[in-house]
């Protein structure tokens, strides 16, 4: 699983990337601080099931804090996006060639309105951030088109003479980007285009196609970040009101300032909360608690949060739907072979059955797989149960259980 943290130079990404995993990539007031990418790991959040079932639980691949789960994510925050960097402008193709891992995207944006199209300062509000949602959406999609352009007619051609599924064709010259022959098959079917003829597709078609399969194969969340600036509020309405991506208003340098108290324990804060207790008062200045209060008032009272974990979560659980799933080995305790309670908890997608659960742990226990037991009902399940959010689940094998 990898988020890639997308955006126009200066607008925040790696600031982001700091406030949601606590790195140290440098940060600038310049275009292009970031050249080679920063990757991280993130944690989404998810209420712990050693408080339903009333035990305590030894996190293995997680960690579990005052019964909320954090569960591991991968980041990478790249080089910025410039118009027509599919062209090769600023860092373009490198930037797009680093992100071609990623199974979705976070697109943080300038919401203040101070910066122009290329991450320079501008007077704040002067700049409509909606045109950077409208230019990087373009470029990734036309990204995709060029690859698709390098031997479309040769692809093409081969599935109509050779009577070849060209949704096959498309997947396997696809599949280094992550995008699975499904996502093809959809994008295809949503946009009406004839398959047996895909020759006969047209430059507009095969846009058309490209973008749906980009909403479909690299979805994205809009992280509508410096929202505590002047002329952020109203910018964020029209972002709203222009996309079809979710948008989330945010403040990753709040953020990241919160989460450096909380550990130096100058102040209690769980990400995601909206509030914070001060602790030892006698160790802030004027300003920062000043800085604080208006943090509390501005954002935290008014949004609910500073929209940081809002983002990651929306991402893995409403974006990517994605459900958190623990394997134990024995049902009772709710354990692996060395006692540890309720140790890892894996996130998988909608739909994923039982079997396939198995062969995600290891692929001898998919391929001997007998049944699955729920360890809530001790009820035998079979290979094509699909998993359901929390389920707690021992996997029984020929000669191994887990």
């Amino acid at each position: 699983m990898l988020i890639g943290i997308v955006g126009k130079p200066s607008s925040g990404k790696s600031t982001f990337l700091n406030a949601a995993c606590r790195t140290a990539a440098k940060v600038g007031a310049y275009p292009f601080t970031t050249i080679e990418p920063n990757p991280g790991t993130a944690y989404v959040r998810v209420e712990c099931l050693c408080q339903e079932f009333e035990v305590t639980c030894n996190a293995k691949n997680s960690v579990c804090r005052d019964g909320v789960r954090l569960i591991p994510i991968e980041m990478l925050d790249v080089a910025g996006l410039v118009p027509d960097a599919h062209l090769g402008r600023g860092r373009g193709n490198k930037f797009l060639d680093d992100l071609s891992r990623a199974d979705a995207f976070i697109h943080v944006v300038d919401t203040s309105g101070s910066l122009d199209a290329e991450g320079r300062d501008v007077e704040s509000g002067t700049w409509d951030p909606r045109q950077d949602v409208e230019f990087l959406e373009r470029e990734i999609n036309m990204w995709l088109v060029q690859i698709l352009h390098r031997d479309w007619r040769r692809l093409s051609r081969r599935a109509e003479t050779e009577k070849l599924k060209i949704t096959s064709l498309l997947g396997e010259k696809l599949s280094g980007l992550q995008i699975s022959e499904l996502a093809i098959k959809t994008a295809i079917r949503d946009v009406e285009l004839q398959t047996d003829k895909p020759a006969s597709w047209s430059e507009e078609e095969l846009e058309k196609f490209v973008q749906r399969l980009r909403r479909r194969a690299k979805p994205m969340v809009i992280a509508a970040n410096k929202v505590d600036r002047p002329q952020a509020a109203k910018n964020l309405e029209g972002l709203q009101q222009l996309t079809d991506e979710t948008v989330i208003p945010c403040t990753a340098a709040g953020e990241f300032a919160l989460r450096n108290l909380s550990e130096k324990g100058v102040i209690s804060y769980q990400p995601g909360a909206s509030n914070f207790e001060i602790l030892t008062p006698k160790e802030l200045g004027e300003t920062e608690q000043s800085q604080l209060q208006r943090l509390q008032t501005e954002i935290l009272d008014k949004y609910g949060s500073t929209g940081i974990q809002q983002v990651l979560n929306t991402v893995i659980f409403d974006v990517l739907q994605l459900i958190p799933v623990y394997p134990v080995e024995d049902a009772g305790k709710l354990s692996d072979h060395d006692g540890n309670i309720l140790p890892d908890v894996y996130l998988v997608s909608k739909g994923t059955t039982a079997r396939q659960l198995a062969y995600k742990i290891h692929t001898d226990l998919g391929d001997t797989f007998i049944h699955a037991l729920d360890a809530r009902t001790k009820k035998r399940l079979a290979e094509n149960y699909e998993l359901q959010a929390n389920d707690v689940i021992r996997i029984v094998a020929a000669g191994a259980t887990h």
